[in-house]
């Protein structure tokens, strides 16, 4: 295969095929070179390219110059196209395609890449009214790739940056008032009245007797502004809300790629997204990965709906709202307006079948707004929702190797396999099996597979890492209502099962069932696993065998063994003080619901 050739005209003119630099010969064949890129594969005649290298100057024989540099570059290693009697280049990476695009995208980050782009004069050593008119245009280019910058610093607060920045440009620029304009906004932000009208002054007394002209519109309107102190050239607020995302993130690659395509928006459509799952299998941990991933100037929020007492309030407060209306919907209003036309992004992370979401969504071309739930909401028509599963086994190897370093795993890979595969990808198992190996550096990776795991009810002793893993379990079962949770832990004599066998179990009729089962799906407690069937996480089985053990020892009754090879009839009715409906199948935005 080809190395990809690569070409470089903002600075001297320079090739690559791969990583070897090509050389290129004296400056009038460098010239030839450099005018075939910059037209991005569209072919140039002999007489053209003539023209674009001498300007009406030639010499004698110019074509035969021009097809002696075309020969001369293809021997050094140039791939020149032959098109239609003429010659084209189409380069696999030029830097002046990479500067336009990094430029469009008008970010702080995007257009410091595209600055560092530059090496110099572009089209340095090459002559000619083309290579001239051509370091015009991208002069001018730059300009506005630096003014941008300045302007996108001041909208981040970073006034210092802006005001070093703009001092330079214009030391270049002297006459030009664009970068005047952004000094005085960036002087004024900074607390500096005084300096940001003195330089509108010398500004004005240059151009007075420089030119014979008075500042322009902008110019006066931006002193005007600032001796009126107006509000409006105070910042609003940018709130940095998130929590840092966490170094051992592994994974979850496509659920990344496809949140971050989402919230990088093209139009004025606002993303609603939302990110289901059981408890503690990493969904704020994602909401938090995407959210520093994908660049929004005017700030992210982060708000616990299960710790808030008054989302809407804190958010309004999170964008600098000190005066609240009364009303609550004169503060969704409000929220609505304030935010409208603003680069936010707002996480509302553990919320609730019940919660008031619909008030804290917002207006046309406002925030993009992700959502983390244990349960889908239902009332939400306009979310597009993300399953979050189980992290496959290569993941979990890499989760352990992040915390406990690639050489400890690497020492016994068969094992630290075996090990994360027992874990079935749940990542909070996987973390706090990983801090039980951090804190026991000697155990190797098959003592590890001995030592690990959960003590029979009754042990004198359960390892702290069993609480860390099953206290998210808690809470999740704390949610459902008796059936739900009498099903799910008697239901967990079983790996796997058939709607029947739960049925039998049960002793519920198979529609009913089946119903109160799939609620159990909603919760993320149970797998459909084909037609009538289902399956539990085998730490989550685990769990709920750990509670229906405890609460039998406690009624001091032996419970149904783990199951032989055929289930016989055992009609259960403990555990629920009365008699089973579809609205007692569990907690609201369930199928249960959906049927009632």
């Amino acid at each position: 295969m080809t190395d990809a050739m690569r070409f470089e005209v903002l600075g001297p003119v320079r090739a690559w095929r791969g990583d070897a630099e090509i050389e290129l010969g004296p400056p009038q064949q460098r010239a030839a070179l450099a005018v075939l890129p910059l037209q991005e594969g569209t072919p140039l005649s002999p007489s053209q390219l003539v023209s674009a290298l001498w300007g009406g100057a030639e010499p004698r024989a110019a074509v035969g110059v021009v097809r002696s540099y075309v020969s001369r570059l293809r021997h050094a290693g140039v791939p020149i196209e032959s098109v239609g009697g003429g010659y084209a280049i189409r380069p696999a990476s030029l830097d002046v395609t990479e500067f336009q695009r990094l430029l469009s995208s008008a970010r702080p980050d995007s257009l410091r890449a595209a600055l560092r782009l530059w090496h110099g004069t572009p089209l340095a050593g090459v002559n000619g009214d083309y290579a001239e008119a051509a370091r015009v245009r991208l002069a001018e280019l730059r300009l506005t790739a630096r003014e941008a910058l300045a302007e996108a610093d001041i909208a981040a607060g970073r006034h210092g940056e802006a005001v070093a920045d703009l001092a330079e440009l214009i030391a270049e620029q002297p006459l030009r008032e664009r970068p005047r304009e952004l000094q005085m906004l960036a002087l004024y932000r900074s607390g500096r009245q005084a300096e940001a009208l003195d330089a509108y002054a010398r500004t004005q007394r240059l151009l007075e007797s420089e030119l014979g002209l008075d500042p322009g519109p902008e110019l006066q309107e931006m002193q005007r502004r600032i001796l009126a102190a107006d509000p409006s050239l105070t910042p609003v607020s940018r709130p940095s809300q998130l929590p840092p995302d966490l170094p051992e993130f592994v994974g979850r690659r496509s659920e990344t790629s496809a949140l971050s395509a989402a919230l990088t928006r093209s139009n004025a459509s606002v993303p609603v997204l939302g990110i289901e799952g059981l408890a503690a299998i990493g969904k704020t941990t994602l909401a938090v990965h995407v959210g520093h991933t994908v660049d929004f100037p005017d700030g992210r929020l982060f708000l616990d709906m299960s710790a808030s007492a008054d989302p809407l309030s804190e958010l309004l407060h999170g964008i600098g709202v000190t005066n609240l209306p009364a009303s609550p919907s004169e503060r969704a209003s409000l929220w609505r307006t304030r935010t409208t036309g603003r680069r936010l992004l707002v996480v509302l992370d553990n919320a609730r079948p019940g919660d008031d979401i619909h008030s804290l969504l917002p207006g046309p071309d406002g925030p993009a707004l992700m959502i983390t739930a244990r349960r889908r909401l239902f009332d939400l028509p306009h979310a597009h929702w993300t399953k979050l599963g189980a992290l496959d086994l290569q993941d979990s190897v890499a989760l352990l190797s992040r915390v406990l370093g690639a050489e400890r795993v690497s020492r016994q890979p068969a094992e630290t396999r075996t090990l994360a595969s027992r874990t079935a990808g749940l990542p909070q198992v996987l973390q706090a099996i990983a801090a039980r190996l951090a804190a026991r550096p000697s155990w190797t990776m098959a003592e590890a597979l001995d030592r690990v795991g959960r003590p029979a009810p009754g042990s004198p002793a359960t390892p702290p890492e069993c609480q860390a893993i099953e206290k998210p379990y808690e809470s999740a079962l704390a949610e459902l209502s008796p059936w739900q949770a009498r099903a799910f832990e008697l239901l967990s004599a079983f790996p796997a099962f058939s709607t029947a066998t739960a049925s039998e179990v049960l002793d519920l009729p198979p529609a009913e069932t089946a119903t109160l089962l799939e609620s159990l799906v909603d919760a993320h407690l149970l797998n459909p696993s084909g037609p009538d069937r289902y399956s539990y996480q085998e730490p989550v089985r685990m769990f709920a065998r750990s509670r229906a053990e405890s609460m039998q020892q406690i009624r001091n009754r032996p419970i149904m063994p783990e199951p032989p090879g055929r289930l016989t009839q055992t009609p259960l009715n403990e555990g629920a003080g009365q008699p089973y409906t579809l609205s007692s199948a569990g907690p609201s935005g369930g199928m249960a619901d959906a049927l009632a």
